[in-house]
């Protein structure tokens, strides 16, 4: 199995999963950019729209609903997401290709099984999730204010986690953001601090994770080196950290 971050921050955000074998089966986690935008991302990962066999949308923020249902009208794509995303982006007619998702209920994608699990974050119903071919484990875990003992469940024996480090928490003390959206990032059903990833990292830890990908980081109240530095402070150098940028996302990673 392998994936590729397309972009990750306020901007925009989609991830790839791909089997392997002669036949992948390509999952599309959160499409969050505009159709052209999207198809020019997937093309530097020698992808077409075409390509997707499937989408998973987490929750119904603009920066990752984006341009998902034209794609999947478009391309006869299956898309699923939970009750609440779908209600809350107005209950579209998806021409029978909507599913929707239920947290601890697996996803059977060809050789793919995706475990979807609720999140504390300020939308209707949201969900992240586990991805899963063979022994090869990736977790997708961004948009959340904290992790909750049923989070953390979820993140065991994984191979390799996408994160959330979204906001340095003197950086964003310090920003020019007004008071109320200070609380609305760093508060309980907001987005995870540097440090708050970095404690989900080494709960998380175990001698096969193998990747930390440091994503949805905030470009005026963080860095990638200061998220980077507090991983690495927890993970040591035994796992990998990588960063996720708003333009170009990560390269192919293989597990």
């Amino acid at each position: 199995m392998r994936f590729k971050n397309l972009g990750s921050g306020s901007t925009g955000n989609a991830t790839v999963v791909e089997t392997s074998g002669n036949k992948p089966m390509r999952l599309l986690v959160d499409c969050g950019f505009g159709l052209k935008q999207l198809a020019n991302r997937l093309a530097h990962a020698n992808l077409a729209p075409g390509d997707i066999d499937a989408i998973f949308i987490t929750h119904e923020h603009g920066d990752h609903i984006g341009c998902a249902t034209s794609l999947a009208l478009q391309h006869g794509i299956p898309v699923w997401m939970s009750q609440g995303t779908y209600e809350a982006i107005l209950s579209p007619d998806l021409k029978g290709l909507l599913r929707i998702a239920k947290d601890s209920e697996v996803i059977c994608l060809g050789d793919l099984k995706v475990m979807p699990f609720t999140v504390p974050h300020d939308a209707r119903e949201p969900l992240q999730l586990t991805c899963q071919e063979g022994l090869e484990k990736l977790a997708i875990l961004t948009d959340l204010g904290h992790a909750t003992a049923h989070v953390v469940h979820h993140l065991q024996h994984c191979n390799a986690i996408v994160l959330e480090c979204n906001h340095d928490t003197d950086l964003l003390d310090n920003s020019s953001y007004p008071v109320f959206l200070k609380r609305r990032v760093g508060g309980a059903y907001g987005h995870l601090s540097n440090a708050a990833a970095a404690d989900i990292a080494g709960q998380s830890s175990h001698p096969n994770l193998q990747l930390v990908v440091a994503a949805h980081i905030s470009q005026q109240n963080n860095r990638p080196e200061l998220a980077s530095s507090c991983l690495s402070r927890v993970l040591g150098s035994s796992t990998t950290i990588a960063v996720a940028t708003p333009e170009a996302g990560c390269a192919w990673m293989n597990l």
